[in-house]
């Protein structure tokens, strides 16, 4: 594996080095160098230093360009306006580059140097309830972000913090007592998702009407929630038995969404009860939690209710029993002390950021997060529908997820189908292709819009072959291995002798921003940063494919050849973009 140093960092080093000699004075210096549309960069970093030294900044950019050796990297640098520089590269520099890209795996991203360990908590659907739209964010932002960090070199461990424990077990398990058949599964063979579920949900119903109605019933469904806190055997064998029919219901929608979720990743709320006592015992120790009215909390200044009193942090109720924030914060002792973690990053819904800002300020306090490890929500908005409000069904429901999938990947087909004919389909790779697109359309439809932000969810929109759309990615990176099949004998190579159009330029800057980019998307924890990068790719792809002729009319031998290269380079670019994404590029559409 090699990495490959980027052009904006050796344009960006030798501008430092020259500032230094011209200014010796003030040491390291940034020239805060950014892409521009008068030049290919401009270096702005100068107007700052001059003030600070008390000179005349056109002057010292002056001496400054004079010490900048041309040639090799640059071609032509110039002063503007008050002080900046704009700086133009040499062909050559941009195809060496691209071409020292093209023979690594990594296409040159050098892995990070200050590589942690990041817990991610994401997917977190809840036992014995069906999976609807507002869990699609969650799972597709963490898995995108797992790739994203893996792939800068973090150790990632994922974390399904799954709602497996609560009051509504002791209803759920007395009625599964008294109805022990009513999870039965039909056959012996593999149980789908949907069974699973509809078992789940029938069983649901008829415990709450139950629950509702009878008070014997309601009494009994109490005290086995004692029963499952005590961990009573007979009791947590029946809770585990939601559990499981749970996890065949979510591995289901989890591999529909093309996600991998392993076992050993699920640990839910129930995998901390151990801890709860002995968390509340260490806050209450340290003074970090006081009693108030018998509930163990903690206060903050700026957190007050309507009548502004104080609102706490219950971690303890006045009953006994735990709340949310006292398995969170056993989760953080468990993810620091147990699995070294430097950062956790929990992938929830923007409503819980008072309860996440509570709990982690809690865990500081306690010195469990520090300057070492810190613990960073990346919030996200809602799904609407394409009125602008909460996305729910025609009756009002909430939208089913596994209803959402299956009709992207409906339409998904049908457009997929269309051009099949063209490009030569067989029946399956239809169905194949119809679900990458439909899926991809979903994720990066979530993805290209800012975490925080809410975003509508349109699946006309999503699966148009126009505008920025994962199938407009997808039919790109196509139409490259359609292009590079089509080449015949000819094959990519590039050619850094030659010079290159104005298309052909763009292009491969912004190929070589790739590294850059993933980094800046990881540090930031912003999947849509790489879902902007590789939209802009698209275009810049489909403007010089215009501009530039590949195959007809067929170009000379070293043009086209280098042509061919770009070609290649910005298929893997894609490809492996849009695998951090968690999106499948099908070869033929």
């Amino acid at each position: 594996m090699a990495s490959v140093p980027s052009l904006a960092s050796s344009v960006n080093q030798r501008v430092a080095d020259a500032l230094a000699s011209a200014l010796p004075e003030a040491g390291a210096a940034d020239p805060l160098l950014r892409r521009s549309d008068r030049a290919d960069f401009q270096a702005n970093g100068i107007l700052a230093l001059a003030k600070k030294a008390k000179a005349n900044p056109r002057e010292l950019a002056t001496t400054v360009v004079e010490a900048i050796p041309t040639g090799d990297l640059i071609r032509e640098i110039e002063v503007s306006g008050p002080g900046f520089l704009n700086i133009t590269i040499t062909d050559r520099a941009i195809l060496e580059t691209l071409a020292a890209r093209a023979l690594d795996d990594r296409l040159g991203v050098p892995l990070a140097e200050n590589a942690g360990t990041t817990v991610i908590d994401y997917a977190q659907p809840n036992v014995a309830k069906e999976m609807h739209v507002g869990h699609l964010r969650s799972a597709v932002i963490g898995a995108a972000m797992v790739e994203i960090l893996e792939f800068t070199g973090e150790k990632v461990v994922r974390r399904h913090h799954i709602g497996d424990w609560g009051t509504q077990f002791g209803m759920l398990i007395q009625y599964l007592l008294e109805h022990p058949h009513e999870l039965d599964h039909k056959s012996d063979a593999e149980v789908s998702g949907e069974e699973a579920m509809s078992n789940l949900n029938r069983l649901y119903k008829a415990s709450r009407v139950l629950f509702d109605s009878d008070e014997e019933f309601k009494t009994r469904a109490r005290a086995r929630v004692v029963d499952l806190q005590a961990g009573e055997p007979e009791t947590l064998a029946l809770w585990q038995r939601f559990v499981d029919e749970s996890k065949i219901y979510f591995y289901s929608v989890f591999h529909k969404l093309d996600m991998d979720i392993q076992d050993p990743d699920v640990v839910g709320e129930s995998g901390y009860n151990d801890m709860l006592v002995e968390t509340c015992e260490l806050l209450e120790k340290s003074g970090v939690a006081v009693r108030s009215n018998g509930a163990l909390c903690v206060f903050f200044d700026d957190v007050k209710g309507p009548d502004g009193n104080p609102t706490p942090l219950i971690v303890q109720k006045s009953d006994g029993g735990f709340g949310y924030a006292a398995t969170d914060l056993s989760a953080i002792r468990d993810r620091v002390g147990g699995l070294n973690a430097t950062t956790l990053l929990y992938v929830v819904d923007a409503r819980q950021s008072l309860h996440f800002r509570m709990v982690f300020e809690t865990a500081r306090r306690a010195g469990w997060l520090n300057d070492e490890v810190k613990a960073v929500q990346l919030a996200f908005g809602t799904v609407l529908g394409k009125d602008g409000k909460p996305f729910k069904t025609r009756e009002g429901e909430t939208v089913r997820l596994v209803d959402l999938l299956d009709e992207a990947v409906e339409r998904a087909t049908a457009v997929v189908r269309e051009k099949a004919e063209k490009v030569g389909l067989t029946e399956d790779e239809i169905v194949e292709n119809g679900r990458y697109v439909g899926i991809g359309a979903v994720k990066y439809a979530d993805l290209s819009t800012s975490a925080a932000r809410d975003y509508k969810f349109d699946l006309d929109q999503m699966v148009s072959l126009n505008g920025d759309t994962s199938v407009y990615l997808q039919y790109a990176y196509a139409r490259i291995r359609s292009i590079l099949r089509k080449a015949g004998d000819r094959s990519p190579a590039a050619h850094p002798e030659l010079e290159l159009a104005p298309a052909e330029r763009a292009l491969g800057l912004h190929l070589d921003q790739f590294g850059e980019l993933l980094a800046e998307a990881a540090a930031d924890h912003a999947p849509h940063k790489v879902a902007a990068y590789l939209y802009q790719l698209s275009s810049l792809f489909t403007t010089f494919y215009t501009e530039c002729p590949v195959i007809k009319p067929e170009p000379e031998l070293v043009v086209g050849e280098n042509r061919l290269f770009l070609c290649d380079l910005t298929a893997r670019t894609l490809s492996k973009g849009m695998s951090l994404l968690g999106i499948r590029t099908p070869e033929k559409l």
